[in-house]
């Protein structure tokens, strides 16, 4: 559990579920039927959802570069191939 800045505790999400849950903000936003002070409410959820999964890609991003770490320190950076793009040209 993280406190927030309101004080509450809130669980930490998963990057998945704060993007899904991004969404439904995004949604809820998108609607316009949300009264000003729920829509601000929803707009400061999203700009936290935000930061959240992008601290978690940066880490990811960190970790993988810790992983590709050659034995003489160097790292090499190689383009990603996602397995559906496997076997089409660039």
């Amino acid at each position: 559990m993280e406190e927030t800045k309101t004080g509450k505790k809130e669980k930490k999400l998963s990057f998945e579920d704060s993007m899904n849950r991004l969404s439904e903000v995004v949604a809820q936003l998108e609607n316009g039927t949300a009264p000003l002070d729920e829509s601000l409410s929803l707009y400061e959820e999203g700009i936290a959802l935000i930061r959240s999964c992008s601290r978690m890609l940066e880490d990811a991003e960190k970790k993988v570069a810790l992983l590709s770490k050659q034995e003489d320190g160097t790292v090499t950076e190689e383009k990603f191939t996602a397995v559906s793009d496997a076997g089409k040209d660039a």
